[in-house]
């Protein structure tokens, strides 16, 4: 296999046989080497298939120290293996982007206030986990010490991911689902149960919700019958999902569905059942 680029020693550009464009990771895998050098693939650590060049990434690998890359590659990793699904490809871009900068600043003691971090925290549980630990990682492998914050920001580019969505429409996500959880609790003049597994549920169903309305393609009706039911079965519920409706709208061009009122109807009546 012959070498495209030399991006750097640790890192090359090649094709394989279909074309495809490989970035191939490994200490020292470059040293010496020239476009055309055959490529030492036992030296290869990573692949990173991409069906074209990503100039962005291309520039990250070929700027950033070795250390750093095997760090954001080994966050994402684990983050893809506990949540037990594939993420995004962008993310190798926009978290190794955002590990470079945050270990930048932490050299001159700049660190970024996270103003979500508390929606963040109660919204996204399993993502701020997964941030906590990006933290350790990044401790124990760099011996770099970042502030919970930092936890918060990597937890939104592991949801961007999960989402495959815009990284500004994430980062607006968790107030969006505080003011409907807002919204719930003044219709009803209750606490929620945020520990229950219907508030879970819930607050799941609000992001893939979220997605939807980002990308205009909320569910289509279906049964009119069952709206019917729904709405004579739970008003209380119903009309707040009407008070989230007249919100959304604002927010987002689309205009909600049946569908979507049904669902947002039934998750409502289950987080504030009162037996």
């Amino acid at each position: 296999m012959k070498i495209k680029k030399v991006l750097n020693n640790n890192a090359a550009l090649a094709s394989d046989e279909n074309g495809n464009e490989i970035i191939y990771t490994g200490c020292g895998i470059c040293f010496q080497k020239r476009p055309g050098d055959e490529l030492d693939e036992s030296k290869i650590e990573k692949t990173f298939v991409m069906e074209k060049a990503n100039e962005q990434f291309l520039k990250l690998v070929s700027e950033m120290p070795y250390e750093e890359i095997q760090v954001a590659d080994e966050i994402i990793k684990y983050a893809s293996e506990n949540l037990g699904k594939r993420l995004c490809n962008n993310i190798y871009i926009t978290l190794t982007d955002h590990l470079g900068f945050a270990i930048e600043r932490s050299k001159s003691g700049t660190f970024l206030k996270n103003k979500l971090l508390w929606e963040i925290k109660n919204y996204y549980k399993v993502e701020y986990n997964l941030g906590c630990h990006a933290l350790e990682i990044i401790k124990d492998k760099l011996g770099v010490e970042l502030p919970e914050d930092e936890a918060g920001f990597f937890a939104l580019h592991i949801v961007n991911a999960e989402l495959d969505g815009n990284i500004h429409h994430t980062m607006e996500a968790p107030e969006i689902i505080d003011d409907i959880i807002s919204i719930v609790k003044y219709t009803y003049k209750k606490d929620l149960d945020e520990d229950s597994f219907s508030y879970e549920r819930f607050i799941t169903h609000l992001k893939y919700f979220l997605q939807r309305a980002e990308r205009n393609a909320y569910y289509e009706p279906q049964d009119p019958g069952i709206f019917e039911i729904i709405m004579e079965r739970f008003p209380e519920a119903y009309n707040c999902a009407t008070r989230i409706k007249s919100y959304m709208e604002s927010k987002y061009p689309e205009k909600l569905t049946d569908e979507e009122m049904l669902y947002l109807t039934v998750h409502i009546a289950r987080i504030t059942d009162r037996d």
